[in-house]
């Protein structure tokens, strides 16, 4: 659905601390030196409103995309995207604090159009330099795996999906026969798991992943001796691919390593960055669309009797009740333990109403709900809590939707799933979308669903 599977999301051929570092501070780098660059080459000074400028874009850019191993056509389209969107955030700041006149015209319309150059470049090259390493000799490694079962096959179409790995997958290790292996496996065996050492010793073997189910745990620990009597590296692959993962990593807790399986992306740096980027973004749309707000209001309160203000109670971070603001477009609230959704026609929803659900305006006082830090702008959008107590129970994972703040618009809605969910069907496919957006968060793709949402607002007819 959303990540190309020829591709993966990682710089295969370097260490974790290089990947993590690079990925972070290239991207916000990049455009920095853009900017003092563009500003060299026209003789202008550095002053403290470089100073400003340089800080904000590094915020609101940290940590930058992994795009190296992205499909070239999806890096290219991400990345003009998101300097699109940080383009349009610098430019409501800057109208929002008339600091405009501070900064050079020619110098801006050349960073605007150098930028995006500059980082399709870098990208391309890193594309190619890892490439290359990985076809080095010295960068090459062969690996086997124990186990064709299933997941051995998993492991198997891992590696030979990893351009930029290096890697070398050269067959598998089993005991059984092959009416009982996976059909991906049978034809691939090497040998039994007796034979395992001395074949690793013969063909230098570099790397073994162990896929045997925690049932064969005597088998395993026999293995494991054998194996270390060699210099191989040994990987030990557990079967949790019946779970929905989530940002899964392996943790040190006081010396106890711990596999990390349902967690939310915000914690630490990410949790920094994204709570600034909703504060500031937020700040900056809500004092832009006051006087649309205004107008909303009066339209609220002339369309039908009531508040113009609708609250809703539904489920926040971690599950906890929160309180949502919304203009009203119905005559009727339902809020209680049962809700019915709206449908297309619906006669509850006033003709006014019906032209600010079309156009998403019914959610903009939710702005407010994000500086009160119970919603951010991008995530999960959050369902009436009855329709949680339903749904949790009949779809897989649904409550790990939860792990963030839900948002005012999110990656299921910029993907064709607004408005109704009247089939169990359209729901699981919202739900996986959110969780597609929990496993590759980036304070890019943030930007890149803020944009296509504008798009859908201004030109989306479906919506109800």
């Amino acid at each position: 659905m959303f990540e190309d599977r020829n591709y993966k999301r990682t710089f295969y051929s370097a260490p974790q601390s290089v990947r993590s570092f690079i990925a972070a501070f290239l991207e916000p780098s990049l455009i920095v030196f853009c900017y003092l660059a563009v500003l060299h080459w026209f003789g202008e000074p550095v002053m403290r409103s470089t100073y400003t400028l340089c800080m904000l874009v590094f915020a609101l850019t940290f940590p930058g995309r992994n795009r190296f191993t992205d499909h070239p056509v999806s890096a290219v389209t991400d990345i003009i995207g998101s300097w699109l969107m940080l383009l349009l955030i610098l430019g409501m700041f800057a109208y929002a604090t008339s600091s405009f006149h501070y900064f050079e015209r020619d110098v801006l319309v050349w960073w605007a159009v150098l930028t995006p150059i500059a980082q399709i470049l870098s990208v391309e090259i890193g594309r190619h330099v890892l490439r290359w390493r990985a076809r080095q000799p010295w960068i090459r490694r062969t690996a086997i795996i124990v186990g064709g079962g299933p997941l051995g096959a998993k492991v198997a179409r891992a590696l030979e999906l990893g351009p930029t790995k290096g890697v070398e997958f050269l067959g598998f290790f089993d005991d059984r026969q092959d009416d009982r292996l996976h059909g991906d496996t049978s034809g691939r065996i090497l040998g039994t798991l007796p034979q395992l050492s001395d074949y690793v010793r013969t063909h230098g073997v570099r790397e073994v992943y162990i896929t045997l189910p925690l049932g064969s745990q005597p088998r395993i620990v026999q293995l494991l001796e054998q194996v270390q009597g060699t210099t191989a590296s040994l990987f030990f692959v557990p079967d949790v691919f019946g779970i929905s993962i989530i940002q899964g990593r392996l943790q040190d807790m006081n010396g106890v390593p711990v596999v990390g399986i349902l967690e939310t992306p915000f914690t630490g740096v990410n949790e920094v960055v994204k709570r600034i980027s909703d504060v500031i973004l937020a700040s900056i749309i809500l004092l832009l669309i006051s006087p649309i707000l205004a107008m909303l209001a009066i339209g609220v309160k002339m369309s039908s009797p009531g508040p113009v203000i609708f609250k809703q109670r539904r489920n926040g971070l971690d599950g906890d009740e929160i309180i949502v603001y919304k203009f009203r477009s119905m005559r009727a609230m339902d809020n209680g333990t049962v809700v019915k959704q709206a449908t297309k026609g619906d006669p509850r929803i006033t003709p006014f109403g019906a032209f600010i659900r079309r156009t998403s305006l019914d959610e903009l006082p939710q702005f407010i709900n994000v500086l009160q830090g119970r919603m951010s702008i991008v995530g999960p959008r959050p369902h009436a809590v009855a329709h949680n107590e339903e749904y949790r129970q009949i779809i897989k994972a649904y409550m790990v939707r939860h792990k963030v703040k839900p948002g005012i618009t999110g990656w299921a809605q910029v993907n064709g799933l607004r408005g109704e969910t009247d089939t169990i069907d359209k729901m699981k496919a919202r739900v996986e979308y959110d969780l597609e957006y929990l496993r590759n968060w980036s304070l890019g793709l943030d930007l890149q669903i803020i944009v296509r949402t504008v798009r859908l607002m201004l030109f989306d007819r479906h919506a109800y």
